[in-house]
């Protein structure tokens, strides 16, 4: 089964191209913008539907014309939208985004006024293979996760800080930032704070790092696996479809081994592309850059 359940945020983020990041307060100009769909649920969501799964979004947006934006570009890339809900008064989440030339982004971020996300549809879900939630709203995380759980299906936590322990151990599968990991244990190795996790948790855990490559726990210990050697141009999204390609990997029946090659794959495929998410890989592009790279 490759229907995945995706909780969490959704966006829009407006994006601008600018040689360098910007560090005083004056005004900047550019020749080149863009607006485009964001979040880290809604991100993955299309990246899971351009690799041939099926993706269901639970997000929460106002009826409002950014929430209407939103939904339109979801439609459009085949997710289903069909439970997220829509808040009348509210307002809904936006970004200002700026990349610099080596594809390195900065991001303010509005997350949305008197949003409210129902949970009551999970249970009547059918057929999922995995579910994966950001940490936005912990309360609709924790449901989705303890629904993974109680069906024997993968669940798992996309870890942006802050990260509320309970989802962790709500979750089969804890994919951390490096941000996120260290907001946890400051004071620890990558492989002592995994190591901690996988022991206090009782999860698989994992971080992404970049262009670093991402570390993850085995039953011996702690294994890591390079990053793909490529030149970014725009990394907006890149941590997003990478979850998104890992659990569709999961939900598929991968390992978590083969689930890691395929998301670090995606994730350089969409960083060599500039706009954000519309970088996120076709299965058949995937597969294409599987055959010719080796990482």
């Amino acid at each position: 089964m490759n229907r995945v359940l995706c909780i969490g945020a959704a966006v829009v983020d407006f994006v601008f191209h600018l040689p360098s990041l910007p560090g005083k307060p004056q005004k900047y100009g550019t020749e080149e913008a863009e607006i485009v769909g964001g979040g880290c649920a809604a991100n993955a969501a299309v990246a899971i539907a351009r690799l041939g799964g099926e993706a269901v979004l639970g997000a929460r947006l106002g009826e409002d014309p950014i929430g209407d934006m939103i939904l339109a570009d979801l439609v459009a890339e085949g997710v289903d939208v069909g439970n997220v809900t829509r808040t009348p008064g509210a307002r809904s989440s936006y970004s200002s985004v700026f990349i610099d030339a080596e594809g390195e982004r900065q991001i303010v971020n509005f997350r949305g006024a008197g949003l409210v996300l129902d949970t009551g549809w999970f249970e009547a879900q059918q057929d999922l293979g995995a579910v994966l939630t950001d940490t936005r709203r912990v309360d609709a995380a924790l449901a989705a996760l303890n629904l993974a759980k109680a069906r024997g299906i993968s669940g798992v936590l996309d870890g942006e800080a802050p990260v509320d322990p309970r989802l962790m151990t709500a979750a089969s599968h804890v994919a951390l930032s490096m941000q996120g990991l260290q907001s946890l244990y400051p004071d620890l190795s990558i492989e002592a704070a995994l190591a901690c996790i996988r022991t206090e948790h009782d999860a698989w855990a994992c971080v992404t790092d970049g262009p670093n490559g991402v570390w993850f726990t085995t039953k011996i210990g702690v294994s890591h696996i390079p990053a793909h050697d490529i030149c970014p141009v725009d990394t907006l999204a890149a941590g997003d479809v990478w979850h998104g390609a890992f659990a569709v990997a999961l939900a598929e029946g991968k390992d978590e081994l083969s689930a890691i090659r395929t998301a670090n794959a995606a994730a350089a495929l969409k960083c060599m592309t500039k706009g954000g998410r519309a970088g996120a890989p076709t299965r058949a592009q995937l597969q294409d850059f599987l055959k010719e790279t080796t990482p």
